[in-house]
């Protein structure tokens, strides 16, 4: 399973949808995804990639974790696998 694919299936059943609905120019919003979700997603990620992703639950919008699509949250967790895994 590609990292792509195995994201999208971590943010899809948090949003309770099926993979096929979420599409990587959907943002959190538009899957109804909120902050609790955004959180379990991230928890998720980490657990499902062996990373730390360096996201600020409390400031969002701070953090150097974009989250503002699926595919910028997509791009982000490559990077952090390349970088933590290397």
């Amino acid at each position: 399973m590609q990292l792509k694919d195995k994201v999208i299936g971590i943010i899809a059943e948090q949003a309770v949808l099926e993979p096929s609905d979420v599409t990587m120019d959907s943002t959190l919003e538009d899957l109804g995804i909120d902050s609790l979700g955004l959180v379990e997603s991230i928890f998720a990620i980490e657990e499902a990639f062996d990373i730390q992703v360096p996201f600020n639950a409390n400031a969002p919008r701070e953090s150097d974790f974009d989250i503002s699509s699926v595919a910028s949250i997509v791009s982000g967790i490559e990077r952090l696998v390349r970088e933590q895994h290397s």
